[in-house]
């Protein structure tokens, strides 16, 4: 069963945005919106007000008030709110898992481009067992205009990127955009070729041909079942954060694998999703491998 589009919301600007994103999304696939808030009780928040009944209606007349506005633009949009009492991170990872997709907001980088992910971004980026999208505040809907790609990154053999290229034809389906495909390549030091390799590079014809054959391949199916969706495969030198920022520009999103490294201060990214979270300037889809 599909679950809903779910927006993780505090009251902020970048919150708002994400929310604003989220039900726009899900009106396209024709899905449910679910707004979550993880709400703590604080009693030094105001001198005046120690009250935990005052501050819980505080907080969901807020966010009814978020849900209204969004209620007003979309009219036919199922809409289910929840305030949670908890910790936001392990809230919005418990809500991630019935979610089609979480949307969350980020303050931008700078004054242009870029987020910037406190602890409860980046554990949720890191952890999420669903795909979840960042969005800056500012975001506008006349950022998806038509001629705008969905930009998503392909590595490895195909079912390396399959969530990610799944996602990225989904999504692009749903908003009749087309989708670029990009795949960057380097030249490995001398020593890391094997005689097996070699021999594939040889038949390929070089490392770019080769390259280019193996995104070929794992786009194929996707292109088979989403005929509608127009395709470009993109394979260029160079590292893969780079490759995919240099293309940042055409994009109404970028969407990226994510292989989560797990250490003993928990789940950090990868540093193909970290660079581009920190310097694209649309919103980003982090899609965990299966």
């Amino acid at each position: 069963m599909t679950g809903p589009i779910t927006a993780g919301v505090d009251g902020t600007d970048e919150s708002l945005a994400a929310l604003a994103w989220a039900a726009r999304e899900a009106v396209r696939r024709d899905l449910a919106l679910r707004v979550v808030h993880a709400w703590r009780f604080q009693p030094d928040s105001a001198p005046d007000v120690a009250d935990e009944d005052t501050q819980r209606r505080w907080v969901r007349d807020a966010v009814e008030r978020a849900v209204g506005t969004v209620a007003e633009r979309h009219p036919g949009l199922a809409v289910t709110t929840d305030v949670e009492e908890g910790r936001p991170a392990e809230t919005l990872l418990a809500a991630a898992a019935d979610a089609e997709l979480l949307v969350l907001g980020s303050r931008g980088h700078g004054a242009v481009v870029g987020f910037l992910l406190g602890s409860v971004g980046r554990q949720v980026l890191a952890e999420a067992a669903r795909p979840v999208v960042l969005v800056r505040a500012g975001d506008r809907p006349s950022a998806e205009a038509a001629g705008h790609e969905v930009v998503v990154g392909q590595h490895g053999d195909p079912e390396d990127s399959a969530p990610a290229l799944r996602f990225a034809f989904e999504t692009a389906a749903a908003r009749g955009a087309g989708v670029r495909a990009v795949r960057a390549w380097t030249l490995p030091p001398v020593f890391a070729y094997s005689p097996a390799s070699l021999k594939l590079l040889d038949e390929a014809g070089g490392p770019e041909p080769f390259e280019k054959k193996a995104l070929s391949e794992a786009v194929a199916p996707w292109r088979e079942r989403f005929p509608d969706v127009h395709v470009v495969e993109h394979v260029e030198m160079g590292s893969a954060g780079q490759v995919l920022l240099s293309v940042s520009g055409r994009a109404q999103l970028m969407v990226v694998g994510r292989r989560a490294h797990r250490t003993a201060a928990g789940a950090l990214l990868g540093s193909v999703a970290h660079g581009v979270l920190h310097h694209a300037d649309c919103p980003v889809a982090v899609v965990p491998h299966e």
